[in-house]
């Protein structure tokens, strides 16, 4: 945890530079393993400060800012695979908290997909759009604010029924504390995590069950 909150402390000072020195002192970590184990629990105690009222929405969204240029730095960085599959990721319509999604899509993009990742808050008409015109094999959702949740039927059910039947899989801060399956369609695979997310990708390369409720 102090690993955690010291890399958070930095994040919320907005010195990206700081921020990545303190990530390169851990060179035994894959890159998922910075994700999980050094992103994912600072930019959470964050969301804890925010929420407690000890820092301010403008210290938050700096703290945002500044993770997502030291995610694409990690993601410019990395090695590549090839592939030919295609994915995209959004979150529902109203939501902002998209780093958790960026990292899923850096994990995809590091395994060789083409992706088109378009961030917060994308409306289903223009996602669904997208969909059908560009025909990706998965559609990765995001959503972390109850209140939401009504919506995430809508996308789930809506990507269901596209004529090529994509995997449609979700993930976010909701995933791994509520059970959200009377929210998606029978086609939707909940990921809680990026190892789990790791490791469907990895059956589904393999042509495993693309489906299945983890």
């Amino acid at each position: 945890m102090q690993q955690a909150e010291t890399l958070a402390s930095l994040l919320l000072e907005g010195n990206s530079g700081k921020v990545w020195e303190n990530i390169r002192k851990h060179p035994e970590l894959s890159r998922i393993e910075v994700y999980q184990n050094l992103i994912t629990p600072a930019m959470q105690h964050i969301g804890h400060l925010w929420e407690t009222n000890q820092i301010t929405v403008a210290d938050e969204h700096l703290a945002t800012a500044t993770c997502d240029f030291v995610l694409s730095k990690l993601a410019y960085q990395s090695e590549k695979r090839q592939s030919r599959q295609k994915a995209m990721f959004l979150c529902l319509d109203g939501e902002q908290h998209y780093i958790g999604l960026k990292m899923v899509n850096s994990l995809f993009e590091e395994h060789g997909w083409e992706t088109k990742y378009f961030g917060p808050s994308l409306p289903l008409e223009y996602a669904l759009k997208t969909a059908k015109d560009w025909k990706p094999s998965v559609i990765g959702l995001s959503v972390t604010i109850v209140y939401h949740l009504p919506k995430l039927t809508e996308y789930a059910e809506a990507f269901a029924k596209l004529p090529h039947k994509p995997a449609v899989i979700l993930g976010g801060r909701l995933a791994g504390k509520y059970d959200l399956l009377p929210y998606c369609s029978d086609r939707t695979v909940i990921l809680k995590d990026l190892p789990e997310t790791k490791k469907w990708l990895q059956n589904y390369e393999a042509g495993g069950q693309q489906n299945a409720i983890f």
